[in-house]
């Protein structure tokens, strides 16, 4: 790629990335960028991922320390009767993934941290105003959208069940014929164009202080919800130190507790880089199944519901540094940004709304989050803590540097998979020496936990006899092992970018 690049974003779909492209020919910089491709994928990607949904910026300035600022999703229920916490929802069963059995209704609404996030970054670390940052969704909602092929693949399960229940949501997805809308046919959602046009002229402020916040809490308290008023009010995003981890020459910043997926992904990279790849061989897919096995059911053991987040993942941390984690022998919606540009600027946005609560409060045209009751990764239930605790997290944004001043922005939707995803994309780069975009292409594994035992799923054209553990073959390129987005700028200017896909993701630079 040409050195007069200045900049480059990798998003979940080309119409998200596109929308990085605009921002960046009128001036922004990378976090000006990833911030406009979110929030274009957020509004237009339905059942991937919401407006009302939560997540993470994890950002390294040109100058200074690396950063990530929480905007995930808080435990509600600020002035509420406790009689009505944990209420207002019922079971949704999906044939999703292999089978999932998720809560939805308003009861499953957690407070989203998702636009609060996107402006904080976009005041501390961006150039361009809200409102310019803003127009490409705005245009967009308004214009319509058409259905992605990730949408499609998640709501051809979730249309029904998830989404059909409410008449706002199902007029949303459905034709005039009650059909689910198909890949690439369009989609207006009512109301939508508008209440983004408000949050662009008034701030973000007002999805949680204002006009649309007040829509939001009164169809919540109105059908059992526990989101009110003053939890939008009082939400606040969180800066916090990320991990640090040594890979190869690269500093790899991450998500770091309460979130478990930075953790996760850490441990993986620490026990890989004891000992990295050589190649996919038979052996060498193995030894990795079964680092992904130990660490994964290390999380479930003992980072889910830990009563202190922080020092459960010092401890997972020490023990992977000494490679004492022991290895065995025998939502799923989320979507993602990657920006880098060539002052060494690199930002990694993941965003989230569980498998959607079926909820558009009338008069938003924006989906709500079921945080609450994704139970199986909020194992402790639709009472998560008292109000305002953050929700647990597997998503984990990540950005690097060398000492040479390479800056590199990495990040993955794809819930459990995220973490293996990337760990399997960074080791195929820097250990492997693959080209971003061949590493992000190669052939993935990831293994799932069935109770006591695990089981690996790997994509056909890995050395499937080699596995020691049972096993599940996949299609190659499927959307389950994630959606992996990455931008490097090397010390000469050069850009590699990748977008898998798996999820159809979009590029865009200049």
């Amino acid at each position: 790629m040409s050195t007069s690049v200045r900049a480059g974003v990798a998003s979940s779909t080309q119409l998200s990335a596109d929308a990085g492209g605009d921002i960046l020919r009128a001036g922004g910089n990378a976090v000006d960028i990833a911030v406009a491709a979110s929030l274009v994928a957020i509004a237009t990607e339905p059942g991937v991922c919401a407006v009302g949904g939560g997540g993470y910026v994890t950002i390294w300035p040109t100058q200074g320390e690396p950063v990530t600022l929480d905007g995930n999703i808080e435990m509600p229920g600020r002035g509420v009767a406790p009689e009505r916490l944990g209420g207002g929802t019922w079971d949704a069963v999906l044939e999703y993934g292999g089978g999932v059995t998720t809560k939805v209704g308003h009861g499953a609404i957690g407070t989203p941290g998702a636009l609060a996030a996107l402006a904080l970054a976009a005041e501390r670390y961006g150039r361009l105003p809200w409102s310019v940052l803003m127009e490409p969704v705005v245009d967009i909602a308004r214009r319509g959208f058409p259905m992605s092929k990730a949408s499609h693949t998640y709501l051809s399960f979730a249309h029904e069940s998830v989404f059909g229940w409410q008449p706002e949501s199902r007029r949303a997805l459905h034709n005039a014929d009650d059909r689910l809308y198909g890949i690439g046919e369009t989609l207006l959602v009512e109301h939508m164009a508008d209440s983004l046009e408000h949050l662009a002229r008034e701030g973000v402020r007002d999805f949680y202080a204002g006009d649309i916040a007040a829509l939001i809490a009164r169809d919540c308290d109105a059908n059992a919800g526990v989101l009110a008023a003053r939890d939008l009010a009082e939400y606040e995003v969180i800066a916090r130190r990320p991990l640090l981890n040594p890979f190869g020459p690269w500093r790899l910043a991450t998500n770091p507790a309460p979130a478990v997926g930075g953790a996760t992904l850490s441990a993986m990279l620490t026990l890989l880089e004891r000992e990295p790849m050589t190649g996919w061989t038979g052996a060498e897919a193995d030894r990795l199944a079964r680092i992904m096995a130990a660490v994964l059911r290390h999380r479930f053991d003992y980072l889910d519901l830990a009563d202190d987040p922080k020092a459960a993942v010092s401890a997972l941390l020490e023990q992977a540094g000494k490679g004492a984690i022991a290895t065995r022998n025998g939502s799923a919606a989320t979507v993602n940004t990657a920006a880098a540009d060539r002052d060494g600027l690199a930002c990694t946005i993941t965003m989230s709304a569980g498998y959607g609560a079926g909820v558009i409060p009338p008069g938003t045209g924006l989906w709500m989050n079921n945080c609450l009751g994704e139970v199986e990764l909020n194992r402790r239930g639709l009472i998560a803590g008292p109000p305002g605790t953050r929700l647990a997290s597997n998503m984990a944004p990540t950005v690097g540097r060398t000492n040479d001043g390479a800056v590199l922005a990495i990040g993955s939707p794809g819930a459990d998979r995220i973490t293996s995803a990337l760990a399997q994309t960074l080791s195929n780069h820097v250990h492997l020496g693959m080209p971003l975009s061949e590493a992000i292409r190669h052939p993935r594994l990831h293994v799932e936990l069935r109770g006591e035992s695990e089981r690996v799923a790997y994509e056909r054209g890995l050395p499937a006899d080699a596995f020691t553990l049972p096993s599940r073959e996949c299609d190659p390129l499927s959307m389950y092992f994630g959606g992996v987005g990455a931008v490097r700028v090397g010390r000469d200017g050069h850009f590699q970018i990748g977008a898998d896909e798996r999820r159809r993701g979009g590029t865009a630079y200049g």
